[in-house]
């Protein structure tokens, strides 16, 4: 099982208040320190989301793959997730086709609709389209990936008539994946079109995942791929420290204010210490602990759904400080990883 961290690039601020130019560069230059040292210590991939927000700078994150790439030399750099919909699909190739040179191989990308809505007012979008879009555009980015010239034509998108895209990545073929919420429809995508599935799961229970990834390798099956070409990854929020109390009093008083804010803008309520125990207990979807507990939760997790060939865990999201995760990315490294099943 690869391992890895997801990013969000979230700027550190106090009280709530809008970052300064300082603060955000300053965010950024700490974001490629913590990518580098995951490079030293043997983690398998990093990966940047893409936000419109004001907590977030990853607007721009293949950018930022591209200066993670200058400073690294093995670790897998993905842009997770690209919000493909709201994208021209032949600037994200070329972008990320450049990653892929100035790292001699190692971009990637998770491309989905995104769990925030800013991307569709922000780039002339309707809500009404939000799966057309997304299926019409990962039908040019896979034609764009398997052919230099593309003949193409869509409805939201002028068409193309055998002109190149360029430049090539470095590989063959760029690494894509399919990143889902547990959509039913979308984990059939990922098969029928037998690209690897990333499953983002913030909340519940792991195992109640299991349907979806079953019917991801149906869907596949009848599409003509084997289950050896079929791969299935997670995405779960989570936080490593020297001992579990560490972790938890460390992890959730963030957590709480990130995820009771979002909460409220979509029309929930407040994150409650009962909620956040049963998220973090045997079968929740929350990875907080120790090392050892936190290497333990990731095997249950893969036992649960059949098997993983990739985890990676979010950690950003609770407003720790840049050394808090760095702590959490060295125990990630030299820890949590050699323990993996």
């Amino acid at each position: 099982m690869e391992l890895g961290i997801d990013s969000f690039a979230a700027v550190r601020t106090k009280d709530g208040r809008t970052s300064t130019p300082d603060e955000r560069a300053q965010a950024i230059e700490e974001l490629l320190t913590r990518i580098e040292l995951a490079d030293e210590i043997g983690l398998d991939t990093f990966g940047i989301g893409e936000h419109h927000r004001p907590e977030y700078l990853d607007s721009a994150s293949h950018i930022l793959l591209a200066a993670a790439a200058a400073r690294t030399k093995n670790i897998q750099l993905l842009s997770a997730v690209t919000v493909l919909s709201a994208a021209d699909p032949v600037r994200v190739f070329q972008q990320l086709a450049t990653v892929d040179l100035i790292s001699k191989g190692r971009a990637g990308v998770v491309v989905g609709r995104g769990s925030f809505s800013e991307a569709f007012p922000l780039f002339g979008y309707g809500f009404e389209n939000y799966d057309a879009l997304f299926e019409e555009k990962l039908e040019l980015f896979l034609k764009i990936r398997e052919e230099e010239n593309v003949t193409w034509e869509g409805k939201f998108r002028p068409a193309l008539s055998g002109q190149g895209v360029y430049p090539r990545p470095y590989r063959d073929k760029l690494q894509v994946w399919l990143g889902v919420g547990g959509t039913p429809a979308s984990v059939v995508r990922a098969g029928v079109l037998g690209l690897p599935l990333m499953i983002a799961i913030i909340g519940g229970e792991t195992h109640r995942f299991r349907p979806l990834v079953d019917l991801y390798y149906r869907a596949g099956a009848e599409a003509g791929f084997s289950q050896d070409q079929l791969m299935v990854g997670v995405h779960s929020l989570g936080y490593v420290a020297e001992t579990t109390e560490q972790a938890h009093a460390e992890f959730y008083p963030g957590y709480a204010r990130t995820f009771t804010r979002i909460g409220m803008e979509r029309g929930g309520g407040p994150v409650t210490p009962y909620g956040y125990q049963a998220q973090t207990g045997p079968t929740g979807a929350l990875v907080v602990g120790s090392p050892q507990e936190v290497a333990d939760k990731i095997n249950r997790h893969s036992e649960a759904l059949g098997g993983l060939v990739r985890f990676q865990l979010h950690m950003n999201v609770a407003e720790l400080s840049h050394e808090q995760l760095i702590q959490g990315t060295r125990l990630l490294g030299e820890k949590v990883k050699p323990a993996l099943d």
